[in-house]
């Protein structure tokens, strides 16, 4: 039985909510993904989601500068989470049915721990480069 954890990335970039898209764009540049987490402020709030999607849609289809949009403005928060334990057939189950492709993967503290797309939890994991 494969589990969330079993095909999550545990390396994934994040960034700040006070980040501008920009700094987003660039880091995304860098470690070649199209997602980041956006890190939490403090224990009692949720982790965020900025996906290349929501820059391409918020930010460049509305010909906003990405320099003076901060990334809070257009990421999605709360960011659907999963526990590692989860078996991967019930997790994609769940992005299916709200129509999302990523998800965070988090500790029962609710830390994140990895990110995972509906393509790992069908394909499996990225092979090691």
């Amino acid at each position: 039985m494969i589990k969330v954890g079993d095909v999550m990335a545990v390396e994934f970039p994040r960034i700040d909510g006070l980040a501008t898209v920009a700094e987003a764009m660039s880091l995304m540049r860098r470690h070649g993904v199209d997602a980041l987490v956006v890190n939490r402020r403090d224990h009692s709030d949720e982790a965020g989601l900025l996906l290349l999607s929501d820059i391409a849609g918020e930010v460049i289809g509305r010909n906003r500068a990405p320099e003076r949009v901060n990334v809070y403005e257009i990421m999605k928060k709360p960011a659907l989470t999963l526990p590692a334990d989860m078996l991967a057939r019930y997790a994609v189950r769940l992005l299916t049915q709200f129509q999302v492709s990523h998800a965070v993967v988090v500790d029962p503290d609710r830390n994140p721990v990895g990110l995972v797309t509906v393509r790992n939890l069908v394909l499996g994991p990225e092979p090691a480069a």
